[in-house]
């Protein structure tokens, strides 16, 4: 399989943490290649249209994108198909789908700001705009603290990779705002969790 990835890509870690917990690493060759909304650069368009990373070519189909497609897709495959259990069955699946959500969505609000600085002019910046993508960001981690941490404290799932990916990215590109501001517990779950192995090793330049 062949991975087109970019080393700060933040939904490209959510896959690498994820082959490095399923012991998948080695299954795939990385491939260099990154764009932004007004420039798709060496994005893998033949591979995904949408002009974004991660993409992952693979040997019995047509290409796959979207972290969470890229991620499910790895979680079966996973020991020799029979799967990782990273995506569970029952009533726990749901809660994983909406945890990894919330990550996702605490991701997209924070590139979003993040592609207002760098991107966009600065005499048609609007401030305005950046603190709503905020407050989507700031209700999310509210609801983590104070909805999700008996979840967040149970097995591994994506879920988990999702939120430890996004908190990793607040850090990496908006450690002022200050994300640990009266959420202790989702504050200290982060902090064991950025030490897995999985996250060590993804750690971005």
């Amino acid at each position: 399989m062949r991975l087109y990835f970019s080393p700060t890509s933040p939904y490209v870690r959510k896959v690498m943490v994820l082959l490095h917990e399923t012991g998948q690493i080695g299954d795939v060759e990385l491939i260099t290649g990154s764009g932004n909304p007004v420039d798709p650069g060496t994005a893998p368009l033949d591979a995904n249209p949408l002009g974004k990373v991660p993409a992952l070519e693979r040997p019995d189909g047509p290409a796959l994108y979207d972290s969470r497609v890229i991620c499910a897709y790895l979680d079966a495959r996973a020991n020799g198909g029979a799967g990782a259990g990273l995506y569970p069955h029952g009533a726990r699946q749901w809660d994983t789908l909406t945890v990894e959500a919330t990550g996702d969505g605490i991701l997209d609000a924070a590139l979003l700001m993040v592609y207002e600085g760098r991107i966009r002019p600065e005499p048609l910046r609007y401030a305005p705009w950046v603190e709503g993508q905020w407050a989507k960001v700031d209700r999310a981690l509210d609801a983590l603290e104070t909805r999700w941490m008996a979840h967040l404290d149970g097995p591994l799932d994506a879920g988990q990779i999702a939120v430890g990916c996004a908190l990793a990215y607040l850090d990496f590109r908006h450690e002022a705002r200050g994300w640990r501001n009266g959420r202790p517990h989702l504050a200290a779950w982060f902090a064991a969790f950025a030490a897995r192995p999985s996250m060590q090793a993804t750690v971005p330049e």
